[in-house]
C-alpha cells in the first residue's frame, strides 16, 4: 500500500492502527530494550497514541500547510557506514580469545515465526543481551548496527539461540 498521499492512506487507517498498536508496523523486529540500535524506526508509546486517537477520531485530513517541504533526495553519505574489520559467525557459542569491540549483529539463518536471541556472557559471568528478535519475519533481514559498539574482553562467550549470528567487529 502507498503512504505517501492522503488519498492512498486513509483506506487503510484501521488496518494501520492494528499493526502499529500490535507494533508489526514499522518492520523492525528487534524487541526494545534488548540492544541498543541505530536507525531503529520503532514508534515510541506517544507516537502510537496519537495515531491510533486519529483513526479513532475518524482519521481527518490535516491541514495542506503542514504538510513537509519537499526537498531533493540525496544519494546516502557512504562515509558514515561503519567500518567492519571482521565478523565472526555464532552457531550455538564461541569463546573469544582476544578482546572484540562489536559493532553490528547480522541474524542468518532464522526462519519465519523462529525467534533468535543473542548474548555474551562476560568472564565474570555477568550477561549482556544483545539483541532478540522474536517469531522473526524475513522483512526485518537487515544487519542490526549498534548505537554504542560492544567492548568485549577475552574470555567472553557468545551464544546464540535460534538461529545463527554474525558479529562484525572492529
Amino acid at each position: 500500500m502507498s503512504l505517501i498521499t492522503y488519498e492512498d492512506a486513509r483506506p487503510w487507517a484501521k488496518a494501520i492502527r492494528d499493526e502499529v498498536s500490535s507494533r508489526r508496523m514499522p518492520p523492525w523486529g528487534a524487541v526494545a530494550g534488548i540492544g541498543d540500535f541505530a536507525g531503529d524506526p520503532s514508534l515510541s508509546t506517544p507516537e502510537i497514541d496519537m495515531l491510533v486517537a486519529w483513526v479513532e477520531g475518524g482519521a481527518p485530513e490535516g491541514d495542506p500547510a503542514y504538510l513537509p517541504h519537499k526537498t531533493p533526495t540525496a544519494a546516502p553519505d557512504q562515509s558514515a557506514a561503519p567500518h567492519y574489520g571482521r565478523s565472526l559467525n555464532v552457531i550455538d557459542s564461541l569463546t573469544l580469545d582476544k578482546p572484540a569491540k562489536v559493532l553490528a549483529i547480522r541474524p542468518l539463518n532464522v526462519l519465519d515465526g523462529v525467534s533468535m536471541e543473542a548474548w555474551a556472557i562476560l568472564p565474570d559471568r555477568s550477561v549482556r543481551r544483545l539483541i532478540w528478535l522474536h517469531e522473526y519475519r524475513k522483512v526485518w533481514t537487515r544487519t542490526y548496527e549498534l548505537r554504542e559498539p560492544e567492548n568485549l574482553p577475552a574470555g567472553t562467550q557468545l551464544r546464540v539461540e535460534g538461529a545463527t549470528a554474525s558479529f562484525l567487529l572492529r
